[in-house]
């Protein structure tokens, strides 16, 4: 019975959503070291509301999402020093948009219920060759990057005192940060998207010691998640985003035991 997961029906969605897990658990873990986790939220909302905006313009759900999540992105980096404020904003607009273009749009009705639920079953392969090129630019450019997000975290004093501009770097990472979402907003679903880059890192920055062993955490356990929600919602024929969130939940309460069995025999 539960080998059917494995039929040739579903590996198509199955490898769009691993290597949008690991895209989105390894991208929270540099939301949360720049303390800007709840960005993702603001931009899962905006992607939301571009898929829907796009489609009522004739463009394809998927390039509608990235945009409107990569204008979040843009629109972040202007309002600098804002903080939390940006992000609230932005979801609050985002979800206002969206629920409008619902309530107005043909079949928004469907298309909102479609983020909602998570329709990673029925995804195309356009989905698949979507994650498969922006996995490759973020494979590509992240190791160049990484370095220097760490920097602007740790030593922004590095660029004042060179005289070198920092934003650049932020504010294509964000971009990055939004086209990710997009895409896994449409595939998997708003909140399941959300979740993966809260809930892995959250968990891997209590977890790990070090931050090459955070980054592998994160991605071990959105995996773990993510399989587990896959069987599961399949199996039970339920909507696969809050099964997933669900299966995320559970991992982060069994993290946290294991963590406090540790801790107690650790100093018995």
């Amino acid at each position: 019975m539960f080998d059917s997961w494995l039929d040739p029906l579903f590996h198509l969605p199955l490898l769009t959503g691993l290597i949008l897990t690991i895209l989105l658990s390894l991208l929270g873990v540099y939301l949360r070291l720049r303390e800007e986790w709840l960005a993702a939220l603001g931009l899962a909302q905006l992607a939301s509301a571009g898929a829907l905006g796009g489609a009522a313009m004739g463009l394809p759900v998927l390039a509608g999402s990235a945009l409107g999540a990569s204008i979040g992105a843009a629109a972040k980096n202007i309002r600098v020093g804002w903080g939390n404020e940006t992000y609230a904003l932005m979801l609050l607009f985002g979800w206002s948009v969206t629920l409008l273009l619902a309530a107005n749009a043909p079949h928004g009705e469907a298309q909102i219920q479609a983020f909602i639920d998570g329709q990673l079953y029925f995804i195309g392969e356009s989905h698949l060759w979507t994650a498969l090129v922006v996995s490759a630019v973020t494979g590509l450019s992240l190791p160049y990057w990484s370095p220097r997000l760490l920097r602007i975290r740790f030593f922004p004093d590095y660029f004042r005192a060179n005289n070198l501009p920092a934003w650049h770097f932020q504010l294509m990472f964000d971009i990055l940060c939004a086209i990710v979402l997009g895409v896994a907003s449409v595939s998997m679903g708003l909140m399941a998207a959300f979740a993966l880059v809260f809930i892995p890192a959250w968990l891997a920055f209590t977890w790990a010691r070090g931050w090459w062993w955070t980054v592998f955490w994160a991605v071990f356990f959105g995996l773990v998640a993510y399989l587990s929600a896959f069987i599961c919602a399949l199996h039970l024929d339920q909507p696969f985003a809050p099964m997933l969130v669900a299966c995320l939940l559970v991992l982060a309460g069994v993290v946290w035991a294991v963590q406090r069995i540790v801790i107690a025999l650790t100093f018995s």
